[in-house]
């Protein structure tokens, strides 16, 4: 049995490392992108997240015909575009369910070697769960963390665009000027709009996808003033000014509250890892005193505890949590 089951996690993980090798290989052609630099990029311009001309894996794409159409494909087509992943939804479903796999027959193989094997099925039924949300848990990290960056820089990309006005550039050329000045994920995500306008969209909608892309307040004011001065006119550099002024006050304010918030930040992640880290240490210097915990009914012990510390810690991090 315990043969098999090594055999099953090596090949979950070789299915892991075959879709992330080919989500990291897979290039554009460079005869189809030379052509098109001009007008635009081989990679999609809206909220589809998947932009070469390979295709994906038989498997990825029978996962995506799957759930194509559904509302969960396209959140999970939107959140993938936000964080910047090349990936269809059925690599990264795919992707889910290997990691599922993998740390579930982790768990079953470690709890099972604990006392029994329905302690082993449970243990595999919360690895398991843990391992279909890890990948969204990082893809939801690296997309807060990619608006966070793009709203620190929003406010001196503002500034560059009023002054590229006044200098007497059109809107179109102060984001072909964005998209060369700027550092990602700035250029990236104007580069993008300038392919679009590039291939028809107008500077409006193409704003628009941007918003979409990017979930933030401080861009919806940029978004909706362009809008507003294209219909009914108005001095675009001036009201440029005022908001790039508004936005980096709201930054500079949302600093502070950081750094006054970071005690109760760092108090949550310190409470929640001490019983962790004290149970992994027990187990490893007196595995038989921890054992006899894992055995039912006293089972439902850790469990409960371990609803509770994530319950606390989700409640610290509201507490901490202030919007400006």
């Amino acid at each position: 049995m315990l043969s098999i089951a090594l055999i099953l996690l090596a090949a979950a993980l070789g299915v892991i490392g075959f879709g992330f090798a080919n989500w990291r290989e897979r290039a554009a052609s460079p005869e189809l992108e030379e052509r098109l630099q001009q007008f635009g990029s081989i990679e999609q311009l809206t909220d589809e997240i998947a932009g070469t001309t390979k295709s994906p894996s038989p498997v990825a794409q029978a996962v995506g015909r799957a759930v194509e159409g559904s509302t969960f494909s396209g959140n999970v087509a939107t959140l993938l575009a936000r964080a910047s992943l090349k990936m269809t939804v059925g690599e990264f479903l795919v992707l889910r369910i290997a990691s599922v796999a993998g740390l579930a027959l982790i768990g079953f193989v470690l709890g099972r070697g604990i006392t029994e094997p329905l302690i082993g099925i449970l243990v595999a039924i919360i690895t398991g769960g843990i391992g279909w949300m890890i990948p969204q848990w990082y893809v939801s990290y690296r997309a807060k963390k990619r608006t966070k960056e793009f709203v620190n820089q929003l406010g001196d990309t503002i500034g560059l665009m009023s002054n590229s006005l006044r200098a007497g550039y059109s809107l179109f050329q102060t984001m072909e000027l964005v998209a060369r000045e700027s550092q990602p994920p700035m250029s990236e995500e104007f580069s993008r709009v300038v392919r679009e306008v590039g291939l028809g969209i107008t500077p409006q909608d193409a704003m628009d996808h941007l918003l979409r892309r990017i979930t933030s307040e401080d861009l919806d004011l940029l978004v909706t003033a362009i809008n507003i001065q294209h219909e009914v006119g108005g001095n675009m550099a001036q009201i440029l000014d005022v908001i790039g002024e508004t936005i980096r006050e709201r930054v500079r304010i949302k600093g502070e509250i950081s750094v006054l918030t970071a005690q109760g930040s760092m108090s949550g992640y310190i409470i929640s890892g001490l019983p962790v880290a004290l149970t992994a240490f027990l187990f490893v210097t007196n595995r038989s005193y921890m054992s006899s915990l894992f055995t039912f009914p006293w089972v439902c012990m850790p469990i409960a505890g371990a609803a509770m510390v994530i319950a606390g810690f989700f409640a610290m991090r509201k507490i901490v949590q202030i919007d400006v």
